[in-house]
């Protein structure tokens, strides 16, 4: 058995509203909030990297838990914006907690990492015991690279969430997850080394608003529960027209699913564990509450988790 032991997030504090961010793109404020749902997002500072913000998002989960970095058995560290192509963040950011000499894997995976990160922690916590999850994204230095895309650069921010997943019965016990991949779509989300962000759009859109509602309802039919059941969804911020039409496809309201993009953007890997830091730090889920994660990124990789409060 495995359960949410903590989450925590680190937001920089550069914020960047779509003033400052249409004027490089000649476009209105009010057109980056219709088409995105997103009013500001932060940004890194230029020495700011994918593990500092890493770290201390991790800090914060590892407070909230009352544990030590010692304390954790593995760390799993998802990021699709990581400064280099090896060795990743992963054990920087465990030798950089106290915790030199634990293994540390990455998963170098845009928007899907946090929660396959978390479904893998599921799958090993009985041989590692406590396990830190952290998606990490400094998405602002890809984005910025000329020739900035007005479709791509309006979206992400940078971020990190984290969170312990640890072994025994108890609170936010994680009943099931589902996971999918799809490589026939790799080339309609990529980021090539020191090139542009490459999105098709329609193609991203298209796809993630059918596999996203395709693997809740495939998560909820296995497990004999309905839409309507989840006390929260908590999704990947990819944008707000995507998260509404998820919701219109489950016949659920759109406030069952939590959203914080209109102040982060989309963080990527970062964001679904940014907006589960968030709830659950406001909203202590009663017993008995079902909270249903969902993720869509490049690859094409897409997934849900039922957790049980």
């Amino acid at each position: 058995m495995a359960v949410l032991k903590a989450f925590g997030a680190y937001l920089p504090a550069r914020i960047v509203p779509n003033r400052e961010l249409g004027a490089k793109l000649n476009r209105t404020p009010d057109w980056i909030l219709d088409v995105s749902g997103i009013e500001e997002r932060r940004f890194a500072a230029p020495d700011e990297t994918v593990a500092d913000m890493a770290v201390a998002a991790a800090c914060a989960c590892l407070e909230r838990a009352g544990i030590s970095a010692g304390d954790i058995g593995l760390f799993i560290v998802a990021s699709g914006s990581a400064e280099r192509r090896f060795p990743g963040p992963a054990p920087t950011v465990a030798s950089r907690l106290g915790a030199a000499g634990a293994p540390a894997i990455d998963l170098p995976m845009a928007s899907a990492g946090g929660l396959f990160g978390m479904a893998l922690a599921a799958q090993l916590v009985g041989v590692y015991g406590n396990i830190l999850v952290v998606a990490s994204e400094k998405m602002s230095a890809v984005v910025t690279r000329e020739p900035m895309e007005q479709g791509v650069a309006i979206l992400f921010g940078d971020g990190a969430g984290a969170c312990i997943i640890s072994p025994g019965d108890g609170p936010a016990r994680i009943v099931d997850s589902v996971l999918h991949s799809d490589g026939a779509f790799a080339e309609d989300l990529r980021l090539e080394f020191e090139a542009p962000l490459a999105m098709n759009g329609r193609s991203v859109i298209m796809q993630a608003s059918r596999k996203i509602p395709s693997a809740i309802a495939e998560l909820l039919e296995r497990n004999h529960r309905q839409a309507s059941a989840i006390k929260i969804f908590l999704m990947h911020q990819a944008n707000q027209n995507l998260i509404n039409g998820v919701a219109r496809a489950l016949d659920v309201p759109a406030a069952m699913f939590y959203s914080n993009i209109r102040g982060y953007g989309n963080t990527s890997s970062a964001s679904m564990l940014i907006a589960a830091s968030e709830w659950w730090q406001s909203h202590a889920p009663a017993p008995g509450d079902l909270i249903c994660f969902a993720v869509f990124g490049a690859g094409f990789h897409w997934g849900a988790m039922l957790v049980e409060a």
